[in-house]
């Protein structure tokens, strides 16, 4: 009996020391990929919340963003079978009435910013920094040309009055003088201009010139408007509205410089304003 007993009691008091033991906890961190998870949750819970009230009238969204308390209001929510079956099924909803109503409007909150009003912000805030960067560079480059023409200016007529100084000082009568004066050269020597600053080429006419701009101003606008109109086609749609957009006032824009053009052409016609090239008496 003694050799039974004891080996029993030694099972005995085995197995409840291991009774006693507490089990090793295991503890998981929380992973990125749970955390996606209920945000994804969360986002497509309001979606769909967002448009349940949708097929409802737009009072009961305000209503509920107004009053979020009536959402445990049972005898208001029998009125709205659907809402109340969804709050039922989705008690969070109750209990973050802000996160799940942020796409409700109510008179004295600003203006709800979707994807494409932030796109247009972008685009516009984007041709305005280029315009203005766009108007600084040309003023500054004004700046310059004109400061380089104006010391080729003063250098050149610097020359000229020298020049003209030491051709009257070759005179050593007033007979001599008036006799030069007689002739062509000397006729050509008191009757001429200031140097021009810009050498080269004879300039067009202004009608011409003026038309010519236009005309290269017109389809280089139009041209890059369609090129807008192209790109928006195969881009989000966020970002496709704006560009469509731009493309279409900068291929209207293209057009109004060449149709100004013609019609400039037809009116310097009929007015005979059509410069002819005099040919300089040598």
């Amino acid at each position: 009996m003694r050799r039974l007993i004891i080996p029993l009691l030694i099972v005995f008091a085995t197995a409840a020391y291991a009774q006693k033991q507490p089990a090793p906890a295991t503890t998981t961190a929380p992973t990125a990929t749970t955390v996606t998870v209920t945000d994804t949750d969360s986002r497509d819970t309001r979606e769909q919340f967002k448009a349940l009230l949708q097929r409802n009238p737009p009072e009961l969204g305000m209503m509920l963003k107004l009053d979020p308390s009536l959402f445990n209001n049972q005898q208001y929510l029998a009125t709205y079978p659907a809402l109340a079956a969804f709050v039922a099924q989705h008690p969070e909803v109750a209990h973050n009435p802000d996160f799940y109503l942020s796409s409700v409007w109510v008179p004295g909150d600003r203006e709800p910013t979707t994807a494409s009003h932030r796109m247009w912000q972008e685009t516009m805030e984007g041709v305005f920094i280029f315009g203005i960067f766009a108007t600084i560079i040309t003023v500054i480059t004004w700046l310059i040309r004109t400061l380089i023409e104006q010391r080729r200016w003063s250098r050149l007529s610097r020359v000229q009055t020298e020049v003209h100084s030491k051709l009257l000082e070759r005179f050593t009568s007033s007979e001599d003088l008036l006799r030069y004066i007689d002739t062509p050269s000397g006729r050509r020597f008191l009757e001429s201009a200031p140097i021009p600053v810009e050498s080269g080429a004879r300039q067009v006419s202004a009608p011409i010139g003026r038309i010519l701009f236009s005309i290269q101003t017109g389809l280089v606008v139009a041209a890059a408007g369609i090129g807008l109109m192209f790109v928006s086609s195969g881009v989000d749609k966020d970002a496709a509205q704006p560009l469509h957009a731009l493309g279409v006032v900068a291929l209207s824009v293209g057009i109004g410089f060449v149709a100004s053009a013609v019609v400039s052409f037809i009116v310097s016609r009929r007015l005979k304003l059509f410069e002819v090239p005099e040919t300089p008496s040598v």
